[in-house]
């Protein structure tokens, strides 16, 4: 049975046990509301040596702005329970804001550079929230690796380069995109969707696929023009797009020269009141 931990002094305990009995401690960051894509990165841990996995299950409100949905975002600790354990997972850790934010909260993690783009520019607490918050649950876990999802590409970058700067002894792994059978990318916040915004939001991953073969290809070349592209068919369907760039996938910096691979496609765009996001990386030719 799947043991489930609340206490940051526990968690911690458990995690020095598993340790002196030789096992390597993995950690899976989530905000509950388990899906598929979310199961696949407690397969990347086993995959990528973790002997005991912890998956962590806190809605994280320093990531949220005051107009953000944190109050409404979906809750449902009985399923996540379920899905963990048949998935194999350990250890849930479900703590308390109250335990991960001492009032008054005075310390912040802020990764300054990855961090100011893409969501970065309309969501100003966002990645100083997530960092702050992934800080917390490797000092609580105690983790020899975390795995992370690709769809969120620059939160990932921003975890990687924060374990870099501040020199964390955690392997961060990257686990790949999963979609719905139509396409759609994974994400907890697919079930605001009416059938016909997920329809319409079906643009988005049509859109990408169909940019990456043009340009791998060799139909087209300039993957700066493919962003026009992309963004005519993202507002044709009804969509109210944030932005559509095309990156670094190392840096996650914008690219200058519409030629250079790798390229990665990073695109995020409103259908009614949700705000998705999703990327796709495109090599040479």
């Amino acid at each position: 049975m799947i043991r489930i931990i609340h206490s940051i002094s526990e968690l911690q305990k458990w995690s020095m046990d598993q340790k002196k009995q030789g096992k390597t401690v993995g950690l899976v960051p989530t905000m509950g509301f388990l899906h598929a894509g979310h199961l696949s990165l407690i397969d990347a841990a086993r995959a990528g040596g973790a002997d005991s996995v912890v998956v962590s299950v806190f809605v994280n409100p320093t990531q949220f702005g005051p107009t953000e949905d944190f109050d409404q975002y979906p809750r449902d600790f009985e399923h996540d329970r379920r899905l963990c354990e048949e998935r194999g997972a350990d250890v849930i850790f479900a703590p308390a804001v109250s335990d991960m934010y001492a009032a008054p909260v005075t310390c912040w993690v802020e990764e300054t550079e990855i961090s100011k783009g893409l969501c970065g520019r309309t969501r100003p607490i966002h990645f100083r929230g997530v960092a702050t918050v992934v800080t917390k649950l490797f000092n609580a876990a105690l983790p020899d690796l975390a795995v992370f999802g690709q769809k969120d590409a620059q939160q990932a970058a921003v975890i990687k380069r924060m374990v870099r700067d501040l020199n964390f002894p955690v392997r961060i792994i990257v686990a790949p995109i999963v979609r719905e059978e139509d396409g759609l990318a994974l994400s907890s916040r697919n079930k605001y969707l009416s059938k016909d915004e997920h329809d319409r939001a079906l643009s988005i991953s049509r859109s990408l696929f169909a940019a990456k073969k043009a340009l791998e290809s060799g139909i087209r070349k300039d993957a700066l023009a493919e962003t026009g592209i992309i963004r005519k068919a993202l507002e044709e369907a009804g969509g109210v797009v944030d932005y559509v760039e095309v990156l670094d996938p190392d840096s996650m910096m914008p690219l200058t020269d519409g030629s250079v691979r790798p390229a990665l496609f990073a695109v995020a765009v409103r259908f009614g009141s949700t705000r998705l996001i999703d990327n796709l990386r495109v090599e040479r030719a």
